[in-house]
């Protein structure tokens, strides 16, 4: 049983009922698509957004690298229309505006999206489908390059959402869909990625036939560090002159014989899970009882997966920080650790400083190499708990 990840709360609700729901990840025997129920709706969920891309410096780098690269291998240019979904707060499609390059955002989150208008990016405050398409495409605004990076997952009609793409997009255009890879998730044990803002999870098997379904092709895919191991797919319609890719064989090969179209590698995934909580939770005991002081770093939605899954509350850590002004003063779900700005931590002095977006966990360590003056370490919980000095 589990919170909503992203629901953070306020002083004066931490007494109040918070509700939790089951955190069970199912797997479909005939497509082998993994989902969660969706116990709360998308508007629910993304309607006031606590997540802002732009506090990552890591993200920032891997959003202009994508424009970069993108640039450069396609040609995209002032002719090229570009059109992102989930846009957020703007911080890669302000990129593409830098270079001259026409771009509109579809973001939900009416919070998100204001800042986003703010920094000059135009967006629509909506949830994208069909429907949205259709009067995109019927005002003559088909898209060129259609972006959609770690949105696919937060969508549970699927179905709606891909054949939305394939109206948006253009005759020869190309959409790039970037999700993380569910075989890195099972392999490495990343539990921590499944929650339920999350509602789907993808193999390159499962995304091939889903593209397939709307008359789309995947005709190249790379695989990415993000999140703990992604892919980008790029897609273009059925029919489009695009040749496929070399890896497309290969990733496909690996996830054969990785056996992700039986059922045993999902049979087998709790039992790892329990291993990891258990390790987690024997190096926290051990550490409070020679009594060490840790600190959360990063409130992120995997990292509120991790505490409530391994019961770590105020009992193990003191609070947790964030870079975001939007989190802090906040507390976490379920745990109800304190959220405080990083600086804290040079008050504090803690011993070890537990990384909670493990998949930053380079930016993190460069900006709080200061904790070594006091002989601080870092606790990176997954996909087993080491200590980084």
């Amino acid at each position: 049983m589990s919170p909503l990840s992203n629901a953070f709360l306020n002083a004066d609700q931490l007494n109040a009922m918070e509700p939790f729901y089951p955190l069970h990840a199912w797997v479909c025997e005939k497509c082998f698509l993994v989902q969660l129920e969706e116990f709360e709706s998308p508007a629910h969920i993304f309607g006031d957004y606590a997540y802002f891309s732009s506090y990552s410096d890591t993200w920032l780098a891997h959003a202009r690298d994508y424009v970069e690269r993108g640039t450069q291998r396609f040609g995209f240019g002032p002719q090229t229309r570009v059109v992102e979904l989930a846009s957020n707060d703007g911080y890669l499609l302000q990129y593409f505006k830098a270079k001259g390059i026409p771009v509109l955002g579809i973001e939900p989150a009416a919070n998100v999206a204001k800042v986003a208008e703010e920094r000059g990016v135009p967006t629509l405050t909506e949830f994208f489908g069909s429907a949205c398409a259709q009067r995109l495409a019927a005002e003559g605004k088909q898209a060129d390059l259609v972006v959609a990076n770690n949105v696919l997952a937060h969508v549970p009609p699927l179905n709606d959402f891909v054949a939305g793409i394939s109206i948006l997009l253009a005759k020869n255009g190309i959409a790039t869909i970037e999700v993380p890879h569910l075989l890195r998730l099972i392999q490495e044990t990343q539990f921590d990625t499944i929650y339920h803002e999350h509602f789907s999870y993808f193999s390159l098997l499962v995304i091939e036939r889903l593209m397939a379904r709307h008359a789309l092709r995947v005709f190249d895919v790379e695989e990415l560090r993000t999140h703990g191991g992604s892919l980008r797919l790029y897609i273009c319609h059925a029919k489009a002159g695009h040749g496929p890719g070399a890896a497309l064989e290969r990733i496909r090969r690996g996830e054969r014989d990785a056996g992700l179209h039986t059922p045993k590698p999902y049979d087998e995934f709790q039992a790892r899970a329990q291993n990891v909580k258990h390790g987690l939770l024997e190096f926290l005991v051990g550490a409070r009882r020679s009594g060490k002081r840790i600190v959360g770093y990063g409130a992120a939605a995997k990292g509120n997966t991790l505490l409530n899954y391994c019961g770590v509350g105020r009992d193990f850590i003191d609070y947790v920080v964030d870079r975001s002004p939007h989190k802090q003063g906040k507390f976490l779900p379920g745990t109800h650790l304190r959220i405080e700005h990083p600086d804290r931590i040079s008050v504090t002095r803690p011993d070890y400083l537990l990384v909670l977006p493990w998949n930053i966990r380079d930016e993190i360590i460069e900006q709080n190499r200061h904790i070594r003056s006091w002989g601080g370490k870092f606790l990176i919980p997954m996909p087993a708990p080491e200590v980084v000095q």
